[in-house]
């Protein structure tokens, strides 16, 4: 069996599964345009894919350390499939609710497992490939949603596309299996390591959590919070989303390849979170009406911010983690970078409460802290990713 096909595979389930989780994005905006949904409730609907994925990313990091990944992602591809099945039925409030509920718990499953397994199949490199495949799922997504929604009037195609290319990604590994795992322990492809890299978990969570928390919380900044406030510039809303997530993801995998290509090292990941601190800075001065340039500004710096933190956190994982553990790891490291998905429906609560600036400027000065955090662990030696 080729270890080629078999990592194809394993990416291209990442592809959908990062389609699956993110074309939502464009169709909430559908549907607050078509349906006269409450914003706070599409955003909410977006948000809770985040309470189902959290345990599942979890549980799939566990049961890749135990069974290996490729009966755990199949099961989340399946199970992300059901939740678009229900969201292309009803666009009810719990229609809604649950079937983001249930998208998030199978992509939580498809991300901690594909990720271990692609770091099987090919150590750091394969790692930073996964996050790089599953960059661009939530890229295509939003995109092609947008561009669907606004020329087919029902809101089940893009859900029918999403499910489709979840079906395809399963009888793809059907067809093409799995391989034994046989590669060995193997060095960070980004760098030349310290002979004697400590490996432990905790340590493993140490480094890439600082920087982790700033992967989605610096991408859903733009594509849902900063794109609905640049809507008014456009005949209908549904495009922004695309054109947010086209530039910001856009610049995160060109950073990411570029990371990959010229083995940049840890300080990398310092410039993420400092550049999350600009991009959020950017927002809360420009206000509720950013002009446009703001608008392409901050979606460059926290498009780089999600680039960035995601390859160097993973980079983190593959060093320090125990290859025993490294499922499970990556699961928690992606619980981490999840949590921004949150953020959306904090921060339309909090605006008629304390403004539309402060959350922003609140959100640069601890973005800010993480970079210095990078930074201290760096010069201590205490991160040796070297």
């Amino acid at each position: 069996m080729s270890s080629r096909r078999v990592f194809a595979s394993v990416v291209f389930f990442l592809v959908t599964a990062g389609w699956a989780a993110n074309h939502f994005a464009s169709v909430l905006v559908a549907l607050k345009e078509r349906a006269n949904l409450d914003a706070l409730l599409v955003n909410s609907a977006y948000g809770i894919y985040a309470a189902g994925l959290f345990p599942c990313l979890i549980a799939g990091g566990l049961l890749a350390d135990r069974f290996g990944g490729r009966f755990v992602v199949i099961t989340g591809a399946v199970v992300a499939a059901a939740g678009n099945v229900a969201l292309m039925l009803s666009h009810g409030t719990f229609a809604l609710l649950a079937g983001r509920f249930v998208v998030g718990l199978g992509v939580g499953l498809v991300v901690s497992a594909g990720t271990a397994w692609a770091a099987r199949l090919r150590g750091a490199s394969g790692a930073t490939l996964a996050g790089i495949f599953l960059t661009s799922g939530f890229a295509l997504g939003p995109i092609a949603s947008g561009i669907i929604a606004s020329l087919v009037t029902p809101l089940w195609v893009p859900y029918a596309v999403t499910i489709v290319l979840s079906a395809a990604s399963v009888a793809v590994s059907l067809a093409v299996g799995d391989v034994p795992n046989t590669r060995p322990v193997s060095a960070p492809s980004n760098a030349h390591p310290a002979p004697h890299v400590e490996r432990s978990s905790m340590k493993a969570l140490a480094t890439s959590v600082p920087v982790a928390v700033w992967v989605f919380a610096s991408i859903t900044t733009t594509v849902i919070g900063l794109s609905a406030r640049v809507a008014h510039y456009f005949p209908t809303g549904v495009f922004m989303p695309g054109i947010a997530a086209g530039l910001g993801f856009g610049t995160a995998l060109v950073l990411q390849a570029l990371g990959r290509r010229f083995a940049w090292g840890p300080y990398s990941g310092a410039v993420g979170a400092l550049s999350s601190a600009l991009g959020m800075l950017v927002v809360g001065v420009a206000g509720p009406a950013p002009s446009l340039i703001v608008f392409f500004v901050a979606t460059l710096l926290l498009g780089t911010a999600y680039g960035l933190c995601l390859r160097d956190g993973l980079l983190d994982v593959d060093t320090y983690a125990p290859v025993a553990q490294r499922g499970r790891v990556i699961g928690v490291y992606y619980v981490a970078t999840y949590l921004g998905f949150g953020l959306p429906p904090l921060l339309q609560w909090l605006e008629p409460r304390v403004g539309p600036s402060l959350p922003f400027f609140v959100l640069a000065a601890l973005a800010l802290s993480s970079a210095a955090v990078r930074v201290v662990q760096i010069r201590s030696g205490y991160l040796d990713r070297r």
